[in-house]
């Protein structure tokens, strides 16, 4: 197959971004990387408040963010760019033609994941010398080749900037993991004048050469975080005096756990973490549960979220604890508009490297791409999203996840073309 032109840029940008990676709403020195980058071709880029609904931002952690901004500036980001963030990540990056068309907007999420790169030989980019730095935090899902699709693809319009038309916005998305960024981009109002959207990820379900252009399958889901607090008491002298929130957890696991699933669809539930407790002989006072829900279609996702909710209050009432439930993302399902499926098939067929385009694959989870695309379809335009094939060692979110970097080529002449014939 032969490369396209940015090649050395695909490679180069996604194993420096490897090396350094940033959990979700912490991304504040991989913003200033592309911010950086995006200026120098020449672009306008918009941050903060502009581009992020604050009240809207799910699953975001102040303390992290407050160490996540101290790093950004030991390693050397201004507090001038720091400023424009306004303690928020990600940015949107916009090229006005000057020519009357469309407003296209494409989606690249930037976040990590909290998982330790597997430090063997055996592990490419730890024998090559690129592996993640940050233990604990690895980019085991591709996003670092999203951005560097992205910022080649920004490359690419700014060089061809007299063949377009309209406007082009690059949104380049934090904390998608949790399914937590999506909803304050969305709310923001960045892509409520966008005509078309178009967002992808790479190595799920497909293999090198192949193109997924109508995935199905996209999960509703929900995420909470959910606390009990009780009261504490000797638990030898006075154990009737307290009030037992461990005791409150247990029980609240196995009640979600036995939700009765949906006959119109597809549900899921899983409670990930628990914790709780003080000493040995003290009455717990707090725990914590960590969870999320998963429905086929909206409707199946808020049933199984009302039954949550059911559940824990009706928990908290019978251990006369308190309890407080925090929404920490969510996603909706999507339908790919046909004339753009249609449009990516003929794309795919003309694009060197494409062997294979599947329809109609199931997905089989959630992606907080599915809300900007409803924003955008709401507003009256038109979205798709499609999987990028590229062959993997280890699976997803595992410390051995890599990818075929030479499937980054054909990603970026797929959006290239797709430009090219939005933007005419």
């Amino acid at each position: 197959m032969t490369q396209c032109a940015y090649h050395d840029q695909l490679i180069s940008i996604r194993r420096e971004l490897h090396q350094f990676p940033e959990e979700g709403w912490t991304e504040f020195c991989t913003t200033a990387f592309i911010v950086q980058h995006l200026r120098e071709l020449g672009y306008e880029v918009l941050m903060g408040e502009k581009v992020i609904s604050r009240k809207d931002c799910l699953g975001r952690d102040p303390k992290l963010v407050a160490q996540a901004i101290e790093t950004a500036k030991a390693r050397g980001v201004s507090q001038e760019l720091l400023d424009e963030m306004q303690e928020l990540t990600g940015c949107v990056a916009v090229l006005d033609t000057g020519r009357p068309g469309p407003t296209v907007a494409l989606r690249f999420d930037i976040d990590c994941n909290n998982v330790t790169e597997n430090p063997s030989d055996e592990h490419r980019a730890s024998k090559e010398g690129w592996a993640s730095k940050r233990p604990g935090l690895m980019h085991a899902c591709g996003h670092d080749s999203h951005i560097s699709t992205g910022l080649a693809i920004a490359r690419w319009a700014m060089e061809h900037k007299d063949q377009l038309n309209g406007k082009l916005k690059i949104v380049f998305q934090p904390a998608e993991e949790g399914v937590r960024g999506a909803a304050a981009v969305a709310a923001s109002g960045i892509v409520d004048d966008c005509d078309y959207f178009l967002s992808s990820h790479i190595a799920m379900m497909a293999k090198s050469g192949e193109i997924i252009t109508s995935p199905v399958g996209f999960l509703c889901t929900t995420k909470y975080d959910i606390s009990f607090k009780g009261r504490p008491a000797h638990a030898g002298i006075e154990p009737n005096a307290g009030r037992n929130a461990l005791a409150a957890a247990c029980h609240c696991v196995t009640q979600l756990l036995g939700i009765p699933r949906h006959g119109a669809g597809m549900t899921r539930v899983n409670v990930g973490k628990i914790t709780a407790g003080e000493g040995r002989n003290v009455i717990p006072v707090n725990a914590k549960l960590v969870m999320e829900v998963r429905g086929e279609t909206g409707e199946i996702n808020q049933f199984m979220a009302s039954e949550t909710e059911n559940i824990v209050e009706g928990v908290a009432k019978s251990f006369s604890v308190q309890y407080h439930i925090e929404k920490m993302g969510e996603a909706v399902d999507l339908f790919n508009d046909k004339e753009l499926v249609d449009m990516l098939d003929d794309v795919c067929a003309h694009t060197e490297g494409v062997n294979k385009v599947l329809h109609e694959v199931n997905f089989g989870g959630s992606e907080d791409a599915t809300i900007l695309a409803r924003r955008v379809q709401a507003h009256g335009g038109k979205a798709a999203y499609f999987v990028l094939g590229s062959d993997r060692t280890g699976g997803h979110h595992t410390s051995d996840f890599d990818i075929d970097e030479n499937s980054l080529d054909i990603g970026v002449n797929i959006y290239s073309q797709m430009l090219t014939r939005l933007m005419k």
